[in-house]
């Protein structure tokens, strides 16, 4: 390459370096657009724009500040110039010379100032919505001095955050939740996002509490349990145009999600929230009354079952030996099954531990305490003859039982 066109592309490239505002102002004075008298009024605008900003971000009396202020004025003036003239120069110009040059630079800030705003991630816990505040100004310090290219890479970013959180708005708004009560549970847009999709392809009409999530999940399971590869959700027949990027895109996630959400080996508990994988990628309201409340009437039927209804210590305590013996459940054995029963105990022992557990897992929490006194001080007395396999053994153990449990005769 030759010394003249290596001095040529060198004096373009320096003046492609420059500043946006500086090449519009070039442009619009060479080609007649900007005159004497609007240079004049960019001239005293300019130095009062520079004092009003070094002030905004620190001090109007320091040098330094004063020189990062020129270079924050004329970038924020570049900034929008070139946002909205999408880089045409000549409208550039028209726009510094129809409008004041601290409206140039002020329209730059609010860019800033706007995009600064829009949420960086989509967990609504993690996000203040009201706008711009003082908060955010050492932000802003950094952003005005930052390229459009840089500003644009953001705010595309942000938006597509936004959208997210936007459209995680809308579909718990049809749901019956608001942006407030979404800020107030703190959980991720596109786990509120899932979960709707849940609802409604479940034809319900609020977002659910976690027995109604859980009741959700199972009648999926149900409805799919012959055909996993049918699971199918449809996006809302009314879903604004605007959202169905983002929610096509969170939907695409919750079909792959598929083959464990409907896999009825999984506990919908263990699966949702105690998987990694899993935990916190769907949402469902905390409401601690409810789940307690589902927690006891499940607990009261269960019992109710397991007992017959029958609440007397000679019941109980079949029930629990029977538990602690391996064996199926009863509250009241035959003459043959206490015989089986017992052979059983003097083969393998009592499993105290086993009934423990039991009475703590289905037993009514008000009566817990007083079935584990009732079932560790029988097995104080019992378990030595019980387990004994001495030549009367049988027939002391049979009596034992005939006395403390219930044996029909």
């Amino acid at each position: 390459m030759s010394t003249n066109a290596a001095a040529e592309l060198s004096s373009i490239s320096l003046y492609d370096a420059r500043p946006f505002f500086e090449k519009a102002l070039q442009y619009g004075i060479r080609n007649g657009i900007i005159d004497q008298a609007k240079l004049d009024a960019i001239c005293t605008d300019a130095p009062k724009g520079m004092v009003q900003i070094a002030r905004y971000f620190g001090s109007e009396f320091l040098r330094p500040e004063l020189e990062t202020a020129r270079a924050r004025i004329v970038n924020l003036v570049s900034l929008y110039l070139e946002s909205t003239s999408g880089g045409d120069l000549r409208q550039a110009a028209e726009s510094l010379r129809d409008h004041s040059f601290l409206s140039r630079s002020k329209g730059g800030s609010d860019m800033l100032k706007a995009m600064i705003a829009m949420p960086q991630n989509s967990h609504f816990g993690m996000n203040e919505r009201g706008g711009f505040t003082d908060t955010h100004i050492p932000l802003l310090a950094k952003w005005s001095l930052r390229s459009l290219v840089d500003y644009q890479a953001e705010l595309s970013k942000r938006r597509q955050v936004a959208d997210v959180i936007d459209a995680a708005i809308w579909l718990a708004d049809e749901l019956g939740m608001d942006a407030d009560d979404l800020e107030e549970a703190g959980k991720d847009a596109e786990a509120v996002i899932r979960t709707a999709l849940l609802v409604m392809a479940c034809g319900r009409s609020k977002m659910p509490d976690w027995v109604a999530f859980e009741k959700m999940i199972a009648a999926l399971r149900k409805k799919y349990a012959a055909n996993v590869s049918g699971f199918k959700l449809d996006l809302p027949k009314n879903l604004p145009v605007e959202f169905g990027g983002v929610v096509n895109a969170v939907r695409q996630s919750v079909l792959a999600d598929g083959i464990k959400v409907l896999d009825a080996s999984l506990p919908v508990r263990r699966l949702f929230d105690q998987t990694p994988a899993f935990m916190g990628r769907y949402f469902w309201l905390e409401d601690g009354l409810s789940e307690v409340d589902h927690h006891d009437r499940e607990t009261s039927l269960a019992w109710s079952k397991a007992t017959g209804g029958n609440s007397d210590e000679g019941s109980l305590l079949t029930l629990f030996l029977c538990v602690a013996a391996g064996a199926a459940p009863k509250t009241l054995l035959t003459e043959k099954t206490a015989t089986t029963l017992i052979r059983k105990i003097q083969k393998s022992g009592i499993e105290v531990e086993l009934a423990r557990q039991y009475i703590l897992d289905h037993a009514p929490l008000q009566y817990q305490g007083d079935y584990l006194q009732l079932w560790l001080g029988f097995v104080d007395e019992a378990q030595q003859t019980l387990e004994s396999d001495s030549v009367h053994a049988l027939n002391d153990a049979l009596a034992l039982l005939r006395r403390e449990c219930n044996v029909k005769s």
